[in-house]
């Protein structure tokens, strides 16, 4: 008889679930999941919480296969040397391997009176605290969305769609990820929806007040609701475990995801620096990677050499109000091209990849080890880029269990 094999995996979300799904195709692991929630959110539909069209919640029997024990509690400590996790709780949690899911969420502003007077919106929580808010604010509220990556844009097609006046203040360029031609197209769209656009040098954003956003031009814009959507950043959890993190905090590991540290622990999706260059934060990512970690575990408990990331992706998808949106196409190295599709055949795209997500993991759920989106190969661009930071070829590094 075979000895059972607890692997516990932190953080119930695209890359979390997706790890703990697979990891149920051998009978003798034992796979624990600690999430802070009940309920499986999803990410990619907070803006359309905010705007009053989604709860943006799923439930976990749809996506979570029914051999996971869910544990709804918050990891406040790793400790690797003793293979144990504590809880908020005060409970702790033993593991022979460790899946470090954790995610990220909105990013500390750093600018005076953003924390106090403006919301973010990168979590749950945080999207239901302003749907109130705003329904409670007179349809002739101005509103600031501040960040012009997908969020941004996203979160202001969505409430000038509902009806409100929306200022879109970008610090920089509109869609920085966008070939100049989907960025265009974004530009019109937002337009139509009566979205005013400010971006170039000029429009960083170098305070909050309760009424007002100032920008670093000299500009004061009315604003009676600012919504904060620029950047990310990731849990502390790894660096006040005192496991080696890159200067935003994702967890180091080699190619095969495996933590510098300790080959007991295994990181996935946004927290995760793979060779200190992590991919693009997204569920797009997020989920092959939870699958590339559920697979290097996998991997070892069987005795067998893992095998290394190697990422494509397809683009970037935006949705621009419930009516339009806007996939731009990108090379599997997650560079844009000139070519995108917009309009309503761009909403439907954009849904259809929305349901897409919560399909792949209740497919995982159903049959785990049916994923194999992350054995699709991104390349060489990645291995040459890591030999160009090293001065070699990548290798992966084994270390004594």
């Amino acid at each position: 008889m075979s000895e059972n094999t607890d692997v516990v995996v932190i953080g119930g979300g695209y890359a979390g679930v997706m790890a703990a799904n697979r990891l149920t195709q051998r009978d003798d692991v034992t796979v624990t999941l600690v999430n802070p929630r009940r309920t499986f959110v999803e990410r990619i539909r907070l803006h359309q919480l905010v705007g009053g069209t989604d709860d943006a919640v799923v439930d976990y029997r749809e996506v979570l296969n029914e051999g996971v024990r869910l544990v709804v509690d918050t990891v406040t400590r790793i400790d690797a040397a003793g293979r144990s996790l504590t809880l908020a709780s005060g409970s702790t949690v033993a593991y022979d391997y460790l899946i470090y899911a954790v995610g990220s969420g909105s990013a500390d502003p750093g600018v005076p009176g953003a924390a106090e007077f403006a919301y973010p919106i990168g979590s749950l929580e945080e999207a239901q605290r302003l749907r109130p808010l705003l329904d409670a604010a007179p349809a002739t509220a101005a509103v600031t969305v501040v960040g012009a990556g997908p969020t941004g844009i996203e979160t202001a097609a969505e409430l000038a769609e509902a009806g409100r006046a929306v200022t879109l203040v970008c610090g920089g360029v509109l869609g920085p990820y966008l070939h100049r031609r989907g960025r265009r197209s974004v530009a019109k769209r937002l337009a139509g929806l009566g979205v005013s656009v400010l971006d170039g040098p000029d429009t960083k954003v170098t305070a909050v007040t309760r009424d007002a956003v100032r920008l670093s031009g000299g500009r004061e814009l009315p604003s009676d609701v600012t919504v904060w959507t620029a950047g990310f950043g990731v849990p502390d959890l790894a660096v006040r475990s005192g496991l080696s993190t890159d200067t935003l905090g994702r967890m180091l590991t080699d190619e095969t995801l495996t933590s510098v540290d300790d080959v007991r622990i295994v990181a996935a999706g946004d927290s995760a620096a793979p060779s200190g260059l992590p991919l693009r934060m997204s569920c797009q990512a997020a989920m092959p990677l939870g699958a590339r970690a559920a697979d290097t575990v996998l991997s070892r408990i069987a005795g067998e050499q893992p095998s290394t990331l190697n990422q494509v992706f397809a683009g970037q998808c935006i949705s621009l109000g419930r009516r339009a949106g806007i996939f731009q196409f990108a090379h599997k190295n997650d560079i844009a091209l000139w070519f995108h599709v917009a309009g309503r055949p761009g909403a439907k795209l954009k849904e259809l990849v929305c349901k897409g997500v919560v399909k792949h993991l209740a497919d995982e759920a159903r049959k785990p080890g049916a994923y194999g989106l992350h054995r699709v190969s991104g390349g060489g661009v990645r291995q040459k880029l890591l030999g160009a930071e090293s001065g070699k070829a990548p290798a992966t590094a084994e270390r004594a269990v």
